[in-house]
Protein backbone atom coordinates (compact mmCIF):
# COMPACT_ATOMS: atom_id res chain seq x y z
CA UNK A 1 0.00 0.00 0.00
CA UNK A 2 1.33 3.44 -0.94
CA UNK A 3 2.06 5.97 1.77
CA UNK A 4 -0.53 8.69 2.29
CA UNK A 5 -0.12 12.36 3.21
CA UNK A 6 -3.08 14.38 4.50
CA UNK A 7 -2.69 18.11 3.85
CA UNK A 8 -5.20 20.61 5.24
CA UNK A 9 -5.82 23.97 3.58
CA UNK A 10 -4.77 22.49 0.23
CA UNK A 11 -6.96 24.46 -2.18
CA UNK A 12 -4.18 27.00 -2.79
CA UNK A 13 -0.88 28.42 -1.51
CA UNK A 14 1.42 26.45 0.77
CA UNK A 15 -1.10 23.64 1.22
CA UNK A 16 -1.55 23.04 -2.50
CA UNK A 17 2.19 23.09 -3.18
CA UNK A 18 2.84 20.74 -0.24
CA UNK A 19 0.25 18.29 -1.56
CA UNK A 20 1.97 18.32 -4.97
CA UNK A 21 5.42 17.93 -3.40
CA UNK A 22 4.37 14.77 -1.55
CA UNK A 23 2.72 13.47 -4.72
CA UNK A 24 6.01 13.98 -6.58
CA UNK A 25 7.66 11.82 -3.91
CA UNK A 26 5.27 8.93 -4.56
CA UNK A 27 2.64 9.62 -1.89
CA UNK A 28 -1.05 9.38 -2.48
CA UNK A 29 -2.57 12.53 -1.01
CA UNK A 30 -5.73 13.43 0.88
CA UNK A 31 -6.56 17.13 0.76
CA UNK A 32 -8.99 19.25 2.74
CA UNK A 33 -10.39 22.79 2.66
CA UNK A 34 -13.79 24.44 2.41
CA UNK A 35 -13.53 25.36 -1.27
CA UNK A 36 -14.50 22.38 -3.38
CA UNK A 37 -15.11 24.16 -6.68
CA UNK A 38 -13.42 27.22 -8.21
CA UNK A 39 -15.15 30.50 -7.39
CA UNK A 40 -17.07 29.37 -4.30
CA UNK A 41 -17.77 31.97 -1.64
CA UNK A 42 -17.66 31.24 2.09
CA UNK A 43 -18.36 33.18 5.25
CA UNK A 44 -15.22 34.62 6.89
CA UNK A 45 -13.13 33.85 3.79
CA UNK A 46 -10.34 36.07 2.49
CA UNK A 47 -11.17 37.74 -0.83
CA UNK A 48 -9.74 40.23 -3.30
CA UNK A 49 -10.38 43.96 -2.89
CA UNK A 50 -13.30 43.76 -5.33
CA UNK A 51 -14.90 40.97 -3.29
CA UNK A 52 -14.00 38.18 -5.71
CA UNK A 53 -12.94 34.89 -4.09
CA UNK A 54 -9.33 33.78 -4.36
CA UNK A 55 -8.41 31.34 -7.10
CA UNK A 56 -7.95 27.71 -6.13
CA UNK A 57 -10.08 24.72 -5.17
CA UNK A 58 -9.81 21.15 -3.94
CA UNK A 59 -10.92 19.94 -7.38
CA UNK A 60 -8.03 21.80 -8.98
CA UNK A 61 -5.46 20.48 -6.52
CA UNK A 62 -6.79 16.92 -6.89
CA UNK A 63 -6.50 17.15 -10.67
CA UNK A 64 -2.88 18.30 -10.36
CA UNK A 65 -2.09 15.40 -7.99
CA UNK A 66 -3.65 12.91 -10.38
CA UNK A 67 -1.68 14.41 -13.28
CA UNK A 68 1.43 13.35 -11.36
CA UNK A 69 0.17 9.76 -11.37
CA UNK A 70 -0.91 9.66 -7.72
CA UNK A 71 -4.30 9.12 -6.13
CA UNK A 72 -6.12 12.06 -4.52
CA UNK A 73 -8.92 12.03 -1.96
CA UNK A 74 -11.01 15.18 -1.53
CA UNK A 75 -11.95 15.68 2.13
CA UNK A 76 -14.19 18.74 2.65
CA UNK A 77 -13.57 20.28 6.08
CA UNK A 78 -14.59 23.46 7.90
CA UNK A 79 -12.13 24.39 10.66
CA UNK A 80 -14.86 26.23 12.54
CA UNK A 81 -17.04 23.12 12.84
CA UNK A 82 -15.69 20.44 15.20
CA UNK A 83 -18.09 17.86 13.76
CA UNK A 84 -16.72 18.56 10.27
CA UNK A 85 -13.14 18.15 11.52
CA UNK A 86 -13.86 14.84 13.23
CA UNK A 87 -15.71 13.60 10.15
CA UNK A 88 -12.74 14.56 7.97
CA UNK A 89 -10.36 12.46 10.07
CA UNK A 90 -12.76 9.52 9.92
CA UNK A 91 -13.25 9.92 6.16
CA UNK A 92 -9.56 9.98 5.30
CA UNK A 93 -8.87 6.83 7.35
CA UNK A 94 -11.91 5.08 5.89
CA UNK A 95 -11.11 5.95 2.27
CA UNK A 96 -7.30 5.99 2.24
CA UNK A 97 -6.79 3.29 4.85
CA UNK A 98 -3.82 5.02 6.46
CA UNK A 99 -2.16 8.40 7.02
CA UNK A 100 1.63 8.50 7.20
CA UNK A 101 2.04 12.30 7.25
CA UNK A 102 -0.40 14.92 8.56
CA UNK A 103 0.25 18.58 7.73
CA UNK A 104 -1.91 20.99 9.73
CA UNK A 105 -1.70 23.98 7.41
CA UNK A 106 -5.27 25.31 7.18
CA UNK A 107 -6.05 28.56 9.00
CA UNK A 108 -8.97 30.89 9.66
CA UNK A 109 -8.56 34.07 7.57
CA UNK A 110 -11.60 36.18 8.35
CA UNK A 111 -11.46 39.96 8.07
CA UNK A 112 -11.53 40.20 11.88
CA UNK A 113 -8.36 38.12 12.29
CA UNK A 114 -6.05 41.10 12.85
CA UNK A 115 -8.33 43.64 14.49
CA UNK A 116 -6.84 45.84 17.22
CA UNK A 117 -7.30 44.40 20.70
CA UNK A 118 -10.04 46.81 21.79
CA UNK A 119 -12.13 45.92 18.72
CA UNK A 120 -12.06 42.15 19.26
CA UNK A 121 -15.35 40.46 20.07
CA UNK A 122 -16.14 37.20 21.81
CA UNK A 123 -17.29 35.80 18.46
CA UNK A 124 -13.89 36.40 16.90
CA UNK A 125 -12.07 34.78 19.80
CA UNK A 126 -14.43 31.81 19.63
CA UNK A 127 -13.53 31.35 15.96
CA UNK A 128 -9.82 31.56 16.80
CA UNK A 129 -10.25 28.88 19.43
CA UNK A 130 -12.09 26.58 17.03
CA UNK A 131 -9.71 27.05 14.09
CA UNK A 132 -6.31 27.30 15.79
CA UNK A 133 -6.67 25.11 18.88
CA UNK A 134 -9.61 22.74 18.61
CA UNK A 135 -9.37 21.68 14.95
CA UNK A 136 -5.62 20.86 14.91
CA UNK A 137 -5.87 19.00 18.22
CA UNK A 138 -8.85 16.93 17.05
CA UNK A 139 -6.98 15.95 13.88
CA UNK A 140 -3.80 15.17 15.80
CA UNK A 141 -5.67 13.03 18.31
CA UNK A 142 -7.47 10.98 15.67
CA UNK A 143 -4.49 10.47 13.37
CA UNK A 144 -1.84 10.09 16.08
CA UNK A 145 -3.78 7.13 17.49
CA UNK A 146 -3.76 5.57 14.03
CA UNK A 147 -0.02 6.25 13.60
CA UNK A 148 0.80 4.76 16.99
CA UNK A 149 -0.99 1.56 16.05
CA UNK A 150 1.44 1.23 13.13
CA UNK A 151 4.44 2.50 15.13
CA UNK A 152 5.28 5.23 12.61
CA UNK A 153 4.01 8.62 11.51
CA UNK A 154 4.81 12.31 11.07
CA UNK A 155 2.78 15.37 12.08
CA UNK A 156 3.80 18.84 10.91
CA UNK A 157 2.09 21.92 12.36
CA UNK A 158 2.48 25.21 10.50
CA UNK A 159 2.87 28.24 12.75
CA UNK A 160 3.94 31.85 12.21
CA UNK A 161 6.32 34.35 13.74
CA UNK A 162 3.17 36.07 15.02
CA UNK A 163 2.74 33.20 17.46
CA UNK A 164 6.23 33.57 18.91
CA UNK A 165 6.98 37.30 19.04
CA UNK A 166 5.39 40.71 19.50
CA UNK A 167 4.26 42.73 16.47
CA UNK A 168 6.72 45.40 15.32
CA UNK A 169 3.90 47.94 14.83
CA UNK A 170 0.20 48.00 15.80
CA UNK A 171 -2.48 46.02 14.04
CA UNK A 172 -3.84 48.10 11.18
CA UNK A 173 -0.40 49.61 10.55
CA UNK A 174 1.28 46.45 9.27
CA UNK A 175 1.46 44.42 12.48
CA UNK A 176 -0.60 41.43 13.48
CA UNK A 177 -3.39 41.49 16.01
CA UNK A 178 -3.82 39.57 19.25
CA UNK A 179 -6.28 37.06 17.78
CA UNK A 180 -3.89 35.84 15.09
CA UNK A 181 -0.88 35.90 17.40
CA UNK A 182 -2.72 33.96 20.08
CA UNK A 183 -4.01 31.46 17.54
CA UNK A 184 -0.57 30.73 16.15
CA UNK A 185 0.91 30.58 19.67
CA UNK A 186 -1.46 27.67 20.35
CA UNK A 187 -0.25 25.95 17.19
CA UNK A 188 3.38 26.52 18.20
CA UNK A 189 2.97 24.47 21.37
CA UNK A 190 1.32 21.41 19.86
CA UNK A 191 4.19 19.54 18.18
CA UNK A 192 6.49 19.76 21.19
CA UNK A 193 3.89 18.11 23.40
CA UNK A 194 3.32 15.40 20.79
CA UNK A 195 7.05 14.71 20.52
CA UNK A 196 7.55 14.54 24.28
CA UNK A 197 4.51 12.39 25.01
CA UNK A 198 4.43 10.12 21.95
CA UNK A 199 7.88 10.30 20.37
CA UNK A 200 9.00 7.06 22.00
CA UNK A 201 6.28 5.16 20.13
CA UNK A 202 7.43 6.08 16.63
CA UNK A 203 5.67 9.42 16.12
CA UNK A 204 7.63 12.45 14.94
CA UNK A 205 6.16 15.95 15.25
CA UNK A 206 7.50 19.25 13.92
CA UNK A 207 6.66 22.94 14.13
CA UNK A 208 7.57 25.05 11.11
CA UNK A 209 7.40 28.81 10.52
CA UNK A 210 7.33 29.42 6.73
CA UNK A 211 8.17 33.12 7.05
CA UNK A 212 6.80 35.46 4.38
CA UNK A 213 5.57 33.31 1.50
CA UNK A 214 4.29 34.71 -1.79
CA UNK A 215 0.82 33.18 -1.89
CA UNK A 216 -2.55 34.20 -3.30
CA UNK A 217 -3.63 35.08 0.24
CA UNK A 218 -0.65 37.38 0.76
CA UNK A 219 -1.31 39.18 -2.50
CA UNK A 220 -4.99 39.63 -1.60
CA UNK A 221 -3.96 41.04 1.77
CA UNK A 222 -1.22 43.49 0.76
CA UNK A 223 -1.63 43.84 -3.02
CA UNK A 224 0.74 43.25 -5.92
CA UNK A 225 3.00 46.17 -5.02
CA UNK A 226 3.22 44.94 -1.46
CA UNK A 227 4.31 41.51 -2.67
CA UNK A 228 6.99 43.10 -4.85
CA UNK A 229 8.21 45.18 -1.92
CA UNK A 230 8.45 42.05 0.24
CA UNK A 231 10.38 40.03 -2.34
CA UNK A 232 13.56 40.31 -0.29
CA UNK A 233 13.23 37.95 2.64
CA UNK A 234 10.32 36.04 1.14
CA UNK A 235 9.95 32.73 -0.67
CA UNK A 236 7.60 30.93 -3.06
CA UNK A 237 5.32 28.20 -1.63
CA UNK A 238 7.64 25.51 -3.00
CA UNK A 239 10.22 26.30 -0.30
CA UNK A 240 8.11 25.39 2.78
CA UNK A 241 6.65 22.48 0.81
CA UNK A 242 10.09 21.02 0.15
CA UNK A 243 11.20 21.58 3.75
CA UNK A 244 8.16 19.64 4.99
CA UNK A 245 8.90 16.82 2.55
CA UNK A 246 12.53 16.78 3.74
CA UNK A 247 11.54 16.59 7.40
CA UNK A 248 9.11 13.75 6.75
CA UNK A 249 11.47 11.67 4.63
CA UNK A 250 15.01 12.61 5.64
CA UNK A 251 14.96 13.45 9.36
CA UNK A 252 14.28 9.86 10.37
CA UNK A 253 15.96 10.31 13.76
CA UNK A 254 13.84 13.36 14.57
CA UNK A 255 16.77 15.65 15.31
CA UNK A 256 14.82 18.76 14.35
CA UNK A 257 11.85 18.26 16.66
CA UNK A 258 11.05 20.23 19.83
CA UNK A 259 11.81 23.63 18.32
CA UNK A 260 10.32 25.93 15.73
CA UNK A 261 12.02 25.50 12.36
CA UNK A 262 12.32 28.81 10.51
CA UNK A 263 11.86 27.48 7.02
CA UNK A 264 13.81 29.88 4.84
CA UNK A 265 17.17 29.87 6.69
CA UNK A 266 16.70 26.14 7.39
CA UNK A 267 16.24 25.41 3.67
CA UNK A 268 19.49 27.24 2.93
CA UNK A 269 21.43 25.62 5.78
CA UNK A 270 20.35 22.10 4.81
CA UNK A 271 20.55 22.79 1.05
CA UNK A 272 17.04 21.44 0.61
CA UNK A 273 15.84 23.55 -2.32
CA UNK A 274 18.29 23.25 -5.18
CA UNK A 275 16.97 26.09 -7.35
CA UNK A 276 16.24 28.73 -4.72
CA UNK A 277 18.27 31.18 -2.71
CA UNK A 278 17.15 34.05 -0.51
CA UNK A 279 17.38 37.31 -2.50
CA UNK A 280 20.04 39.73 -1.36
CA UNK A 281 19.09 43.26 -0.22
CA UNK A 282 20.75 44.65 -3.35
CA UNK A 283 18.46 42.80 -5.76
CA UNK A 284 15.59 44.84 -7.12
Amino acid sequence: MNKVAFITGASRGIGRETALEFARQGFDVAISARTLEEGERHAHALSHADGAPLAGSLRGTAAAIEALGRRAWIIPMDLLDATSVTAAAEQVLREAGRVDVLVNNAIYQGSDLNLPLLQLTADTLERIYRAYLLAPVLLCQALARHMLERGDGVIINVTSGAGESNPPVPAGQGGWGYAYGAGKAMVSRLSGVLAVELGGAGLRAYTINPGVVRTEALQATIGEQGVIALRNGSAPPSVPAQVMRWLALEDREGKHQRRTINVQPFALEQRIVADWREPSPLEG
